[in-house]
């Protein structure tokens, strides 16, 4: 007789990463995403600025957007391009107009928003452009536009005095 070899115990599968949870975007984000897409149609086309917010209002998911805030976005971008293209020129490392046009559009988006939305922390307006940048930038394009943020933060948003009442009234 012959003994069999006891069966050997099964093999462990390996451990599957947990899924990962599809991430909601906020109205806000998909706001800027519909901007940088205006945006880098504006800056390949030089299309009238009505004609491309109307496009955009018959794509999918405008509903979803925060429309007050892709309309600031949009229009103060194109109505600002020389001042924000001003400011840019003096943290990228060619002339704004070498650049990417699809990095072009997430730096004055950022600018913009740095400039103009004081509600909106200056590390939130950074780090939303850098992930716009991995979204509709080139393999390497969030790391261009996270590098091109300036050292300094009044360099993009200056102080602001307040008045506080009954100091320094004289």
């Amino acid at each position: 007789m012959t003994a069999t070899p006891p069966p050997k115990p099964a093999a462990k599968s390996p451990a599957k990463a947990p899924a990962k949870r599809a991430t909601v975007k906020s109205a806000r984000r998909r706001s800027r995403e519909a901007a940088v897409q205006g945006l880098y149609q504006w800056l390949l086309t030089g299309e009238d600025l009505g004609a491309i917010v109307a496009l955009g209002r018959e794509q999918d998911g405008y509903a979803k957007l925060d429309v007050k805030h892709y309309d600031s976005l949009l229009a103060g971008c194109v109505s600002e391009a020389t001042d924000l293209d001003a400011i840019l020129s003096r943290h990228v490392d060619r002339k704004t107009t070498e650049l990417s046009p699809i990095e072009h559009a997430i730096l004055m988006i950022g600018a913009y928003e740095l400039k103009h939305f004081l509600d909106i922390p200056y590390r939130v307006a950074i780090n939303e452009a850098v992930e716009l940048a991995k979204s509709f930038g080139g393999t390497d394009g969030h790391k261009y536009v996270n590098g091109v943020r300036p050292r300094r933060r009044h360099v993009w948003r200056p102080v602001r005095c307040v008045t506080l009442p009954g100091v320094g009234d004289a």
